[in-house]
């Protein structure tokens, strides 16, 4: 699911409020996204919608509804725009916004102490819809895990970027702003403006780059150490016997 202004694929879908018969729609019951509360990918019910007379007498643009997760029952609020308004009926457009994001998951814990406080800032803008915030913050915390990374850090960090867009398959053009948040030399005001799709490239990619480069490392450094303390104690029983 995009952010959210979620497209369903599974075909048309119409939301009418009824000033008679309340909420009706063809797909009620295949309405799913992700739980911002529990993380899991489950369908939603409709829990509380707005009172169509009132929204035929005041006519905002935008509508408010709540859903229940069917995973963990707490409520999700999404808003949808107004398509139109006839004489009884309230006719919502198919997309909606989810108004609380799922928080983004990573191994913080590998991360240098600076670099992951930083990162944690910005996915919380993102999480908040803060594009351009999150941009800033993502700088912060790249410049932060090339100072932890040491000589040659930024060259290394360059070179993880690179392989990450050849494997996404995305365009130069595309990739141009990307390059420039996390690797150009200017102020925070020479900062490209981000639009939500690239936002989310941008995630991915200082996610993957962190991955390669600290999270990665951490984890085979640990798994081989605990693999060696056991052949060590294995040694050590041995000698004693």
């Amino acid at each position: 699911m995009s952010d959210r202004q979620s497209q369903q694929s599974q075909g048309e879908m119409t939301i009418v409020l009824d000033n008679d018969q309340g909420i009706e729609s063809q797909l009620e019951e295949r309405l799913g996204l992700e739980c911002p509360h529990c993380g899991v990918y489950a369908h939603m019910s409709p829990q509380s919608v707005p009172d169509a007379a009132a929204l035929l007498r005041d006519k905002p643009k935008h509508v408010g509804l709540v859903y229940q997760c069917d995973a963990c029952h707490a409520p999700v609020f999404l808003r949808f725009t107004v398509r139109e308004y006839s004489d009884n009926r309230v006719e919502l457009l198919r997309n909606f916004v989810e108004l609380e994001r799922p928080k983004e998951r990573f191994a913080f814990s590998y991360l240098p102490k600076h670099t992951e406080v930083l990162f944690r800032e910005a996915l919380t803008c993102y999480s908040n819809n803060s594009f351009n915030a999150f941009a800033s913050m993502c700088r912060r915390a790249a410049r932060s895990s090339f100072n932890a990374l040491g000589e040659g850090g930024k060259l290394r960090a360059f070179e993880e970027v690179l392989t990450a867009q050849d494997i996404a398959g995305i365009d130069d053009e595309t990739f141009t702003p990307i390059k420039a948040v996390l690797f150009g030399t200017g102020t925070e005001e020479d900062l490209p403006l981000l639009n939500r799709a690239q936002a989310g490239i941008l995630l991915e990619v200082l996610k993957d780059l962190f991955y390669q480069c600290f999270v990665r490392h951490g984890k085979l450094t640990r798994a081989i150490k605990v693999r060696q303390f056991f052949v060590d104690e294995e040694n050590s029983s041995l000698q004693s016997a």
